[in-house]
């Protein structure tokens, strides 16, 4: 008989509510528009991003963790980089070679799990 040892990561049914709320939390200080909240989650589906919002979901798939856990990196990392700005900064034309002009936000909602980490990898960079 196995038993799961105390320090056993968390299942994605464990991680579901609290990254899911975590996640509404930073679309409402980034002021997301719904299609906007779909595109970083990895959504095509309204009704699927409807019952993800109410909670209404038992285990969301590892793809979506995975966005989710980019998300919140850019967000901590932007709250210690820029606390006055940081929310606003995700809409703003940046100059940076990886944004080419465009906001980290456009480059975040191509629909690719690799732009968020690109844009996390430079927030990162940018800490030092």
């Amino acid at each position: 008989m196995a038993t799961a040892s105390p320090a056993a990561a968390p299942d994605r049914k464990e991680l579901t509510g609290p990254a899911l709320r975590t996640f509404f939390r930073i679309a409402d200080a980034w002021d997301l528009k719904e299609q906007e909240q779909m595109r970083l989650l990895g959504l095509d589906s309204r009704s699927t991003f409807q019952s993800w919002k109410r909670g209404a979901v038992s285990a969301i798939p590892k793809d979506a963790l995975e966005r989710i856990s980019y998300v919140l990196g850019i967000y901590k990392g932007l709250q210690i980089l820029l606390p006055r700005t940081a929310d606003e900064w995700v809409r703003k034309p940046n100059a940076s070679p990886v944004f080419g002009g465009r906001s980290a936000l456009d480059r975040m909602i191509s629909g690719n799990v690799a732009d968020l980490y690109v844009v996390r990898r430079y927030i990162d960079a940018q800490r030092g």
